[in-house]
């Protein structure tokens, strides 16, 4: 409650103390956002204006490294591979999530299968890039191998354009599969067990109770996951640094790989930071987007 002394109101001692452990819960993340994520942004957005290749000063360029990109076809071609990584990895990934979190909770709610299921997300990426690099070793990899037992053709997989990325994609829908069911197992956890007993009294379907109840129940999860999965798929690049190095013949150079490159290899740390900063605008404007499409804000429990 609100006490009012001499004009003023404060707080209770009992709602002064939740504040107190609010803002305690919330500062480790606030300084570990401010330190790794706010600074660096406003540091690379200071650089995007410059010339600077790290072995000399800089020097103010104004909007020159922005004007360069928009003529840079390779800026754009490591967009457009970007965009169709995403469209290879998101609707699989979340399908087969969604898919494996209504097995887990309708069959299994043992800790041993959740842990197998989350196991692939808790390895590092160039971790598992490396392991299936040699497992889908045109010559000496165990997939070609069976492959070749069997009688089937070898693929290159990684080794070829055409399903270079398809590669990629696979490899980390496997990865990330099981932190998706394990999102989606917490939304389904939520939803009251009534509704469902309610629709079956009323002679609803499994399908129909699925599409009627689950999915729109499931709407904030689906925001979360569709949110943070677009992002980092996005940014994806260790993968495609361990395996296929934007090869063959730029046939996964996405934008991030892009980018490093020329921060790295080419010394343009002003270019580079100036691609960041369009990315960055790019991914919130998508957030925004996404989030008021499926209004985020809001709960159908309410």
């Amino acid at each position: 409650m609100f006490t009012s002394s001499g004009g003023r109101h404060c707080l209770s001692p009992t709602r002064r103390a939740e504040t107190l452990a609010g803002w305690a819960l919330v500062l480790p993340a606030l300084i570990g956002f401010t330190l790794f994520y706010a600074l660096p942004t406003l540091r690379a957005l200071q650089i995007s204006f410059t010339d600077w290749n790290l072995l000399r000063p800089s020097s103010y360029v104004g909007l020159a490294n922005y004007a360069a990109l928009l003529h840079d076809g390779k800026f754009w071609n490591g967009m457009r591979l970007a965009g169709y990584y995403v469209l290879l990895n998101i609707p699989l990934q979340t399908v087969l999530g969604l898919g494996l979190a209504v097995a887990m909770e309708r069959l299994s709610k043992s800790l041993f299968v959740k842990s197998v299921v989350l196991l692939p997300y808790l390895l590092s990426n160039v971790l598992v890039a490396m392991v299936w690099l040699w497992m889908l070793d045109p010559v000496m990899g165990l997939v070609n191998n069976g492959m070749a037992a069997l009688g089937l053709e070898r693929q290159a997989f990684f080794g070829d354009a055409d399903t270079a990325m398809l590669t990629v994609a696979g490899v980390n829908v496997w990865r990330h599969m099981g932190l998706v069911a394990m999102l989606f197992l917490a939304g389904l956890q939520n939803i009251p067990r009534y509704l469902y007993e309610a629709a079956a009294l009323e002679g609803a379907s499994e399908w129909r109770m699925f599409r009627s109840i689950t999915l729109p129940l499931l709407r904030p999860v689906m925001v979360f996951v569709l949110v943070t999965s677009v992002t980092g798929s996005f940014q994806i690049f260790d993968t495609i640094a361990v395996t296929t190095n934007g090869g063959p013949l730029d046939s996964t150079r996405v934008i991030v790989h892009y980018i490093v490159q020329n921060a790295f290899s080419f010394y343009k740390m002003g270019y580079a930071s100036a691609m960041s900063m369009v990315l960055a605008l790019c991914m919130l404007v998508y957030t925004v987007i996404q989030m008021r499409i499926l209004n985020a804000n809001e709960s159908d429990l309410a």
